[in-house]
């Protein structure tokens, strides 16, 4: 299946701005029945037989980010304008991502990268770009979809406050996926 990422709207059935329940129901529909993981956290994320991990993060009752993990066989794939985003190498993936926008080096992990105009952010656990069999380190392991103003500093959600945009501040919040993914590759976990 074909996760088409399409900021900032969302990926697949998971739209940014819905409500809680609204994005349960979503993730739920993600769940290959025939193949549930033991870890499924209903509500949180859900691992598809191909290792993909779908995880939101739902701020008052809306969804503000979908985070995708690499998966471990190709019958999933995270698209975003043709490029297969877990399939490529990293630093290829960013020099074909600047032909479409800006995507910078995030600056509390030199492994990662954020491209804030698109509201994506990829990371990696390191950088092994001319290390082929150290897939860890050579593709990026999780993509990170999120909402406008997710990775507004305080200042920038004030400004976008006082322009009449309505993102919600996130007190500066690092651009690089939720530190609770950082711990495990995906397909340890």
């Amino acid at each position: 299946m074909d996760f088409d990422l399409a900021p900032p709207t969302g990926v697949g059935p998971l739209r940014i701005g819905m409500t809680r329940q609204s994005t349960n129901e979503a993730l739920d529909s993600l769940r290959d029945l025939a193949a549930i993981s033991e870890s499924d956290r209903p509500g949180q994320h859900v691992f598809r037989p191909s290792g993909l991990m779908v995880s939101i993060h739902c701020t008052r009752d809306v969804l503000e980010a979908v985070e995708l993990g690499r998966p471990s066989t190709r019958t999933d794939r995270v698209v975003f304008r043709g490029l297969d985003v877990f399939a490529i190498p990293a630093r290829e993936l960013v020099r074909r991502m600047g032909e479409y926008t800006s995507i910078e080096v995030d600056p509390d992990d030199p492994a990662s990268f954020v491209a804030s105009d698109l509201l994506l952010s990829f990371w990696r656990p390191f950088a092994a770009d001319d290390e082929p069999e150290e897939e860890q380190g050579y593709y990026f392991s999780s993509v990170l979809l999120a909402r406008p103003g997710y990775y507004d500093t305080p200042a920038q959600a004030a400004e976008r406050l006082v322009n009449g945009h309505h993102a919600r501040p996130t007190g500066g919040r690092s651009p690089a996926p939720p530190a609770v993914f950082k711990t495990a590759p995906v397909a340890a976990r």
